[in-house]
């Protein structure tokens, strides 16, 4: 439960509102508020996936970033092109650390930058042919791959380049799938609208082609994972929870995926989502064509982890239902152990997050487990039924914002003052030179996998590493120690 009053986060909020004027501050003031769990649903007290401001410093990305850096980027024996200038594909290359087995530039390409190259010239007279030409070069030297993707930046909707064609002719000379992704990052609000036209495309270009292929022999136990990245490797620690229990998972994707998982997904029994917010598109659609089920699991820390292991278990017999309980309790005496080591250490401290599309929520039971407080959480892009799920997790009063812009969550940190701050690396120089701990939760600060039981005991001691680190007590704020510096002179 929240250390502050509802009063006292409303008088936050109001404060910190205060510098802007009039209208931005009516509009900001939608976006955040003091938690309630009373309240069913979430649009009545908070505003989400609605344009940032402009002048704000949002922490957003674009729609370019929601497919070519979460959905289809990770899939590792495809080649994605990033159609457009440079810059994109670079700053979107190998930054989000989605392990993967292969030979890099073999039969693996996650980590290589294909762009297009966009120069002035081809703004003027379109990069249709220079894409044509680009598709059969890679073909020729990269052979092992399994089908292309167009990841669309900016100037190709501006100009009008018809990718969809470029592909569907490509797609029929090389004989494997050549898929258009129309995700200019001028698209929608933030990276959101990127998730759902990359699903999208999935749809439309992928997902079908082994609709009338029988060769696949299927289980009652077939499973699939989908929205995990395999971050610092995520996936393959909570696969190997499933698969201890009894399931066969016949998919895992985007970490780690491959094409012909995807084309298989379809067979499954039933769908495993661990990232709502950029998944639920394509399993709805799976749903609707195919009546597969899906539902949403929680594999941080071992509070969630029991009630997920337990949940999926009930989907099917008793046989699987028995290996649950097997795997529970083989690993409890080993989180008994974590918890026993790494909670007095950590027991009673204050945590404020700002992350993307599922950590927000899903990361609260972790810190719990450990006897630590989230007093503040907030998504970059999601939507309200995101909100809607967070705000059951949460304390009431606890504070919530979306979309913060820099000067707010500076400002709720300095008044709030939290022990410790997960975000991401925009924030993180910002907060770690005010002096606060803080660790980098899009990416497990090039640690992990933070999933699954053994990923459980790598979470405890980063927050430990971090928060006890004593190199926080002689760090002070550059402002502080020319404040001090003042004063000593001014003596």
């Amino acid at each position: 439960m929240s250390t502050m009053t509802r009063e006292e986060t409303q008088a936050l909020i109001q404060e910190v509102l205060e510098v802007y004027p009039e209208k931005a501050a009516k509009d900001r003031a939608k976006h955040l508020a003091a938690n309630d769990q009373s309240v069913e649903q979430s649009k009545k007290c908070i505003t989400s996936n609605r344009k940032s401001l402009p002048g704000v410093m949002t922490i957003r990305g674009c729609a370019y970033a929601g497919s070519k850096g979460v959905v289809w980027g990770p899939i590792k024996d495809m080649i994605h092109i990033s159609h457009g200038p440079v810059g994109c594909g670079q700053y979107s290359r190998a930054g989000r650390r989605n392990y993967y087995v292969g030979m890099t530039g073999v039969n693996t390409f996650g980590t290589m930058n294909f762009t297009s190259d966009f120069q002035e010239k081809d703004i003027v007279f379109g990069g249709d042919k220079k894409l044509d030409k680009l598709i059969s070069e890679i073909d020729q030297l990269f052979p092992l791959n399994k089908g292309i993707t167009v990841q669309s930046e900016c100037p190709i909707g501006l100009i009008g380049d018809d990718i969809e064609a470029v592909a569907k002719k490509k797609g029929k000379e090389l004989n494997k799938p050549v898929v258009p992704v129309r995700c200019e990052g001028f698209r929608g609000v933030s990276q959101s609208l990127g998730h759902h036209i990359a699903n999208d495309a999935v749809r439309d270009w992928v997902l079908h082609n082994r609709d009338n292929d029988n060769s696949f022999v299927s289980t009652p136990y077939d499973v699939t994972i989908i929205g995990d990245y395999n971050i610092g490797g995520d996936a393959w620690s909570s696969r190997t929870l499933l698969e201890e229990m009894g399931l066969r998972v016949i998919a895992q994707w985007s970490g780690d995926g491959t094409l012909a998982e995807m084309e298989n997904t379809p067979k499954a029994k039933l769908n495993l989502l661990h990232c709502y917010r950029s998944m639920n598109y394509i399993s709805r659609h799976m749903e609707e064509k195919y009546g597969i089920p899906w539902m949403e699991y929680n594999f941080f820390g071992p509070t969630k982890i029991e009630e997920s292991l337990r949940a999926i278990a009930a989907r099917f017999d008793d046989k699987i239902k028995a290996g649950a309980e097997r795997v529970i309790a083989k690993y409890k005496p080993l989180m008994e152990e974590i918890i026993a080591k790494y909670k007095p250490r950590l027991e009673g401290k204050r945590v404020m997050l700002y992350v993307g599309g599922l950590r927000p929520r899903h990361i609260i039971g972790a810190y719990e487990d450990l006897g630590m407080e989230v007093v503040g959480t907030g998504y970059e892009f999601a939507h309200n039924d995101d909100y809607d799920r967070t705000m059951k997790e949460m304390g009431n009063a606890t504070l919530i914002y979306d979309d913060v812009t820099g000067y707010e969550f500076e400002e709720f940190v300095k008044k709030i003052k939290p022990d410790l701050i997960g975000s991401g690396i925009k924030e993180k120089y910002i907060f770690q030179k005010m002096g606060i701990p803080f660790r980098q939760m899009h990416s497990w600060d090039y640690s992990g996998p933070y999933h699954g039981y053994d990923g459980f005991a790598i979470f405890a001691r980063d927050m430990d590493m971090t928060l006890n680190n004593p190199c926080w007590g002689k760090l002070q704020a550059p402002w502080k120690k020319q404040a001090a510096e003042s004063a000593s002179q001014a003596a």
